[in-house]
C-alpha cells in the first residue's frame, strides 16, 4: 500500500530533522521494509529523500537555534569552521561523502553547515551520494536487518546503535566545545565549556 511508503518517508524525515544524534534513518527504513514487505528500492528512495528533506529543514532552523542558545564567540566560531570548509571546494565535498557513507550519525555534520550559515545546497548534492550509496547497502543486506527489526519488535537495543549514538554525541561535542579557530589559526587545542547564553 501507498500508506507505508509515506510511513518510510515521514519516519526518515523524523529522524533527521532533529538537532541531536539519533539512530540513523536506515534502521526505520529496515524496520518497515520488512514489517510490511515493501519493495527494497522505493523504501530506498523514499527513505533517502525523506532523509535528505528533514536535513534540509534542520540546516534552515539550527541557525535561529543556535543564536538563541549559544554565546556570539561559539557561533562566529562555527561558522569560521565553515568558512574554512567553503575554501577547501572539492575537497571537503569529499570529506561529506567519505563521511556520509560511515555508519555515522550526520547530525553533527549539518548542525555545524546550520551553525556556519553554509546554504544546505551546498552539502547536500555529496550527503546525498554518500546517503544514497550507505542507505542501499544498509538496507538491502536484509540479514542484519531482518534481526534489527525482531530486535526492534522485542525492545532490544543493539551495541551499534548505542555506539553509533555514543560517536555521535562525541562529534556534536567537539563541534561546540572545541575552539576551532584557535586550533585552525594557531594549531593550540583549546577547550571552551562557556558556550552557553
Amino acid at each position: 500500500m501507498w500508506w507505508h511508503y509515506l510511513l518510510v518517508f515521514v519516519g526518515a524525515f523524523l529522524f533527521d530533522v532533529v538537532p541531536f544524534p539519533s539512530p540513523p534513518a536506515f534502521t526505520i527504513m529496515v524496520f518497515l521494509q520488512i514489517m510490511y514487505d515493501l519493495n527494497i528500492w522505493l523504501v530506498i528512495l523514499t527513505g533517502v529523500t525523506g532523509s535528505i528533506l528533514g536535513r534540509y529543514v534542520l540546516t534552515l532552523y539550527i541557525p535561529k537555534i543556535a543564536g538563541k542558545i549559544f554565546n556570539p564567540a561559539k557561533n562566529e566560531d562555527v561558522q569560521y569552521l565553515g568558512k574554512i570548509l567553503k575554501e577547501k571546494g572539492w575537497k571537503s565535498q569529499l570529506v561529506i561523502i567519505a563521511y556520509s557513507l560511515l555508519p555515522l550519525p550526520t547530525t553533527p555534520l549539518f548542525v555545524a553547515a546550520g551553525m556556519a550559515k553554509i546554504r544546505p545546497f551546498y552539502i547536500i548534492p555529496a550527503f546525498f551520494v554518500g546517503k544514497f550509496t550507505s542507505d542501499t547497502v544498509l538496507v538491502y543486506f536484509g540479514k542484519y536487518g531482518t534481526q534489527s527489526a525482531e530486535d526492534m519488535l522485542h525492545g532490544v537495543v543493539h551495541w551499534q546503535s548505542v555506539l553509533s549514538v555514543a560517536v555521535g554525541i562525541l562529534i556534536l561535542s567537539a563541534l561546540l566545545f572545541i575552539d576551532w579557530r584557535s586550533l585552525i589559526q594557531t594549531k593550540k587545542f583549546k577547550l571552551n565549556f562557556k558556550i552557553w547564553k
